[in-house]
């Protein structure tokens, strides 16, 4: 193909996404080396996984459970909630800039217990999820709901 028609057909595709689309793939190309952890936790001193790392403008948090008791979806959703915000908070972003939400369910039957508490947590906007119960085993740990989100800066 010729450099004039790939030009063209560049310009064409940058006027029918628009430039603030593909700038997030350029920056986050440009960004890669600059690539930021969170807190570290390790197992037997090795590294396993960062609490949240940040590539561009971009964070990604890691999942968030609760392990202690009360045993009931809400309290367990209300403390992943707040998890994730403070760490949303910690890397330079908050609620309102989530972008995706995974929930993970212990239980499916918990849908509804988990949604009268996530609802409107994430301001007028919310973002896009993804909601599934796992599979035999649950939930790592004692919490019956995990959570983990993409969000920007």
């Amino acid at each position: 193909m010729g450099t004039e028609r790939r030009s063209a057909l560049k310009k064409l595709l940058l006027s029918a996404v628009g430039v603030t689309g593909l700038g997030f793939f350029a920056n986050a190309a440009e960004a890669a080396p600059e690539k930021k952890a969170g807190d570290v936790t390790t197992l037997d001193d090795v590294p396993l996984f960062s609490s949240h790392t940040k590539l561009g403008n971009m964070v990604f948090i890691a999942g968030m459970g609760a392990h202690v008791a009360p045993f009931t979806i809400e309290a367990h959703t209300e403390i992943v909630l707040k998890a994730l915000e403070a760490e949303l908070i910690k890397a330079g972003s908050s609620m309102e800039k989530v972008l995706k939400v995974s929930v993970f369910l212990n239980d499916i039957a918990d849908y509804k217990g988990m949604n009268s508490i996530y609802k409107g947590r994430f301001g007028s906007k919310p973002p896009v999820r993804t909601t599934v119960a796992v599979a035999k085993g649950g939930v790592p740990g004692d919490s019956l709901v995990e959570m983990d989100c993409i969000a920007y800066i």
